[in-house]
């Protein structure tokens, strides 16, 4: 029985269609559900919004531990910094190589002649695979290129140290036989493509790439790409159901998890269609409904066991941060904290850009009668810095000292508190937004303290700030 591996490309046609409409969390949950389906690899969208897309890959790479994280990367080779920067963490990063290699597509769209064409293929190739051991090479719009040119591409690819070699059907003009045949004489020109991973990504354009791709079966082709939403790939609900229909008799297997493939299928999609309701997309426990509480004497690995029931998987770094803030909550209160704090502690502290500064301690004097004072001291590449500020209350002389320490003024866009918890103890939520050059950037703090959570909200805005917009 041979294995084809499944590859999911629903977050990079996402990403083409409707470009950023999804928000950070919303794609790492479709990751989470893909991860959950056992597909082998997914394909995110290209590298193209700079340091947004790193932090987001940068994220994502912990949480994928099985599979195989690519990212397509073009052939202008000043992307490929980026790209790979975004995709080094990874447990098995991919760089995939996408270059077009029919005439319309070469000459028309993208105005290069041929042979600059695959001299280009040629060197990126070479480049990603001098940064990663997986490279693949995907080729645009193949079924329609010179036999002869296409031949010579996909040699210079595999030469060039590509692994995966992807054969796209992208005006999907093709019936099952002419593809069966295309394929055939493919193999046949280019005997090279047994010592590499053939891979197919067919257009569904007429509603026939499910046929096509198992019209194949015999060419020996071990990955296809599919999608949870969208028309430009197969889908791969109706290709996990031809294996597990026909699998047996065509002497092929995929890794799809078919126990829970209709529920997290529709899950993602919804979410892709954004028409996902909050409590849809999360098939976890509800906060509400778990039961634990954790205080004081708790271990590090006790609050880990607390977040895992609670369906996050954190890396190590984000882990150390949630049972810190742990810590520091359960100092001031009286309760443990149970589920929906510990919620709130972990949409705090993870998912978050590298911090340029830290939090190390605040002094606030304030009352009807004084001059509101604060005294902040942060931590960066190291080293203490002070600010101190006056203002009209508490909020408002925190936020002034820190300004002095970044010497630097930052509009306030916008400042909420939200109550996460009731009773005396309660803690709380801040949301700060801060303007910088016409963009706005949000900060999130949790505290049962008010002027606390305020603080670590502004300084988690800061940091964003200088992470995306370089302000140092």
């Amino acid at each position: 029985m041979r294995k084809i591996e499944i590859v999911d490309v629903s977050l990079r046609e996402q990403a083409a269609c409707n470009g950023s409409s999804l928000s950070f969390k919303e794609k790492i949950e479709v990751a989470r559900q893909l991860d959950k389906l056992n597909v082998d690899a997914i394909e995110t969208a290209p590298v193209v919004n700079g340091k947004n897309d790193i932090v987001f890959l940068h994220t994502l790479a912990p949480l994928m531990t099985r599979c195989v994280l690519a990212c397509p990367v073009g052939l202008d080779p000043e992307l490929l910094p980026d790209t790979w920067e975004a995709l080094r963490t990874a447990k098995h990063p991919r760089l995939n190589v996408v270059a077009p290699v029919s005439t319309v597509q070469m000459e028309y769209q993208f105005h290069k002649k041929p042979p600059v064409v695959l001299d280009m293929i040629r060197a990126q190739v070479k480049a990603c695979r001098e940064l990663c051991e997986d490279v693949e090479l995907s080729l645009q719009d193949a079924t329609r290129a010179e036999a002869d040119f296409l031949a010579q591409v996909i040699r210079a690819g595999i030469e060039s140290g590509a692994g995966v070699i992807t054969v796209c059907d992208t005006a999907g003009v093709m019936l099952p036989d002419e593809f069966n045949k295309f394929v055939a004489s493919l193999s046949e020109a280019v005997p090279e493509l047994k010592n590499v991973k053939l891979s197919f990504a067919y257009s569904n354009a007429l509603h026939m790439a499910a046929a096509c791709i198992f019209a194949s079966v015999d060419t020996g082709f071990a990955q296809v790409k599919t999608t949870c939403a969208g028309v430009n790939e197969p889908s791969l609900r109706s290709i996990a159901h031809v294996f597990r229909a026909k699998g047996d008799a065509l002497g092929v297997s995929c890794g799809i998890n078919m126990t829970v493939l209709e529920k997290s299928y529709e899950q993602i999609r919804q979410i892709l269609s954004g028409r996902a309701e909050q409590d849809e997309c999360f098939d976890q426990p509800a906060a509400g409904e778990l039961n634990f509480s954790l205080s004081k004497s708790d271990s590090r690995d006790a609050v880990a066991e607390a977040v895992r029931q609670m369906g996050y998987d954190l890396d190590d770094f984000a882990l150390d941060s949630v049972y810190d803030s742990v810590q520091r909550i359960v100092q001031k209160k009286t309760e443990a904290v149970g589920p929906k704090e510990l919620e709130a502690i972990i949409a705090t502290v993870s998912l978050q850009v590298p911090p340029t500064y830290r939090l190390k301690s605040f002094v606030i004097t304030s009352g009807n009668e004084i001059t509101s004072y604060a005294h902040v001291i942060l931590e960066r590449d190291g080293a203490e810095v002070k600010g101190y500020g006056t203002g009209d209350g508490p909020i408002d002389a925190a936020f002034l000292a820190i300004e002095e320490i970044l010497e630097h003024h930052f509009e306030l866009d916008d400042f909420q508190i939200q109550s996460v918890t009731g009773g005396a103890s309660a803690m709380g939520t801040t949301i700060v937004k801060l303007r910088y050059e016409n963009k706005v950037y949000a900060g999130k703090g949790v505290s049962t303290d008010v002027v606390g959570a305020g603080i670590r909200a502004y300084i988690d805005a800061v940091n964003k700030i200088c992470f995306e917009a370089g302000v140092k």
